[in-house]
């Protein structure tokens, strides 16, 4: 399972990190864990690190996958928003570094069932906890046209949001819209076909939205920026890929804004030519990089 995943930007984040000797540090999305496993791998004198992740399923792959490195590696299913209080209960004030790599692990895409890709034909799920209550399709199917099309536009800056939502509640009225493919078809039907674009599915920003707004991935993050910055030592850093201009907005603006923190990078750092070609879904990578100083 490991080996469908490719981790973004992997030098980048290690020399991002600054890591020291006998540093503490947290990967706050670890995903499959090849961030915390190359770190470990070329820094033997990292003491530990903290993992967090929502997803049961991912989290277990990382557990195999990072056995190895036995209580060096403390894995958590939890959202990063426990930070705190899983350092209290650790006796620690603060840690060396965090990192945040805010994409979707290949095996959410590929292998989870769960309805995150439009190309393939799965219940519309997009739960990253399975134990959260509200799915994509609850939303799809019960929320209000306009309700709908706000979402699309704020979450996914569609430009056909209002379109998109009349065409959803058209067809919901028939059959409820229950798979992914089914709700990819309703998109790429609701944008005249003149108008869909060439990079990228036409339902690509639909799906960004729902995504966000079932795991309420904005607020989340919108938290950690406000909490981590003390959570780390003075010279400790924070690195944060982001994937869409939403979450790169609110990264910039609050490492610019945050007196405990300096920006380090005035524009965000993109992966390589190289690395791109390797693995196309990183070319929207965008890492930022903060110190603490206060």
């Amino acid at each position: 399972m490991t080996s469908i995943h490719a981790s973004v930007m992997v030098d980048e984040i290690m020399e991002g990190l600054y890591i020291r000797p006998g540093g503490v540090y947290v990967d706050a999305t670890t995903g499959m864990g090849g961030h915390i496993q190359a770190i470990l791998q070329r820094h033997p004198e990292v003491e530990m690190i903290i993992g967090f992740d929502m997803d049961a399923e991912t989290i277990d792959k990382a557990r195999e996958r990072l056995a190895s490195f036995g209580s060096r590696v403390h894995l958590i299913h939890s959202n990063f928003c426990s930070l705190p209080d899983i350092l209290y209960a650790e006796e620690m004030d603060s840690v060396d570094g965090i990192l945040m790599d805010l994409g979707l692990s290949s095996y959410q895409l590929e292998r989870s069932g769960r309805g995150f890709s439009f190309l393939r034909d799965e219940p519309l799920d997009m739960r990253m906890n399975r134990f959260g209550t509200v799915t994509a399709a609850d939303m799809v199917n019960r929320m209000p046209e306009n309700r709908l099309a706000e979402l699309f536009r704020s979450y996914g800056e569609e430009r056909w949001a209002r379109r998109i939502a009349k065409k959803i509640v058209e067809r919901r009225s028939r059959n409820p819209v229950l798979t992914s493919a089914d709700l990819a078809r309703i998109v790429a039907e609701a944008i005249p076909r003149r108008f869909h674009p060439r990079r990228i599915h036409p339902a690509t920003r639909v799906f960004q939205a729902l995504r966000i707004a079932v795991n309420t991935e904005l607020e989340n993050l919108k938290s950690a920026l406000d909490y981590f910055p003390t959570c780390l030592k003075k010279g400790g850093r924070l690195c944060i890929i982001s994937f869409h201009s939403l979450e790169d907005r609110l990264v910039k603006h609050a490492f610019r804004n945050d007196v405990r923190l300096n920006p380090l990078t005035r524009k965000p750092m993109t992966p390589g030519q190289q690395e791109i070609m390797q693995n196309p879904r990183a070319r929207s990578a965008k890492l930022r990089i903060a110190e603490r100083v206060k």
